[in-house]
């Protein structure tokens, strides 16, 4: 197999500003419509789906969530379910006895706190049990379009390292560092443009970087 041709590293402040513009259009050519892949109807739904989707694929969680919605129909019924039985339920998408305790914690918080309506802030989707910030930032921006920071999930996280766009490695590390350099009004879209490239061409272990519209722009170590 060929080995893919290295661009040249930006050496200034402007030029490491044109390349992220550069990045930006080519991510718009080949995503430009895309939003969250978790199927839902109601941004309590994006939550228990998001809550799900930790350690799991989106398609799994897609071949879980109508039969649950179907089974519990409203947030209450979620609010009410046992632990045992709503962990049986999701039990396919791993993790589900700690699934099942922040559902049920969710959807009482909600309740109790925010009248039965998922709220509209970081801040306080912080204080939702298995609401941690990338959970928040999905529901926020898919939901309500709110840019309150950028999802990192493993996609995100990879590709931004592998595009040099941070060096960090924790997810809280990472975001600082794309919203310093992603316009704000670009966070959301970015997400699942970063997303959806990195279940697409820019996979793991064998990317297909000969087929990538990023390539002329990407130096990464393990380019194929």
């Amino acid at each position: 197999m060929p080995v893919a041709s290295k661009s040249a590293k930006p050496k200034t402040a402007a030029e490491r500003k044109q390349r992220v513009a550069a990045i930006l259009d080519k991510l718009d050519e080949m995503y430009p419509n895309v939003t969250c892949a978790l199927i839902h109807n109601s941004p309590w739904e994006l939550l228990v789906a998001t809550i799900l989707s930790a350690q799991c694929t989106d398609k799994r969680v897609n071949m879980v969530t109508p039969g649950l919605f179907a089974k519990y129909p409203k947030i209450e019924d979620f609010a009410h379910a046992h632990p045992a039985e709503l962990g049986a339920d999701i039990r396919s998408t791993g993790f589900f006895n700690n699934k099942a305790k922040s559902i049920i914690g969710a959807a009482k918080r909600i309740l109790s706190d925010f009248g039965g309506k998922v709220p509209r802030t970081m801040d306080e989707m912080l204080t939702i049990p298995g609401a941690a910030r990338k959970t928040a930032n999905v529901v926020l921006g898919t939901c309500y379009g709110v840019a309150s920071g950028i999802v990192v999930d493993t996609h995100v996280q990879r590709i931004a390292q592998r595009l040099d766009l941070t060096r960090e490695k924790t997810p809280e590390k990472i975001e600082r560092d794309l919203t310093r350099i992603i316009p704000q009004d670009r966070w959301i879209l970015f997400s699942h443009q970063l997303i959806h490239h990195g279940r697409g061409p820019c996979k793991a272990r064998t990317p297909a970087c000969g087929e990538c519209k990023l390539n002329p722009l990407c130096y990464a170590a393990d380019k194929l």
